[in-house]
């Protein structure tokens, strides 16, 4: 599976490779709509296979994405 990689388009002054908060919901809210519930773990997935390669900056803009989409989710209904 091919990923890009958050906010790489898109820099901020002073904040290389930080996604703002609405560049995170938007990603958040397009991700979860291709792939649905799947793309929550998928994101945490990523954020830790770049955290393992040393790229803090991009896993933490991951995590901030699946947040993003458990918030969008909703609670869990039983």
């Amino acid at each position: 599976m091919s990923w890009i990689v958050p906010g790489s388009d898109t820099r901020l002054n002073g904040m290389e490779n930080a996604m703002q908060a609405v560049e995170v919901h938007d990603y958040a809210r397009k991700l979860l709509a291709q792939r649905g519930a799947s793309a929550i773990a998928e994101a945490a997935q990523k954020a830790a296979s770049l955290e393992e390669e040393g790229n803090a900056k991009d896993a933490a803009d991951w995590r901030r994405i699946a947040d993003a989409m458990k918030q969008m989710r909703g609670p869990h209904q039983s």
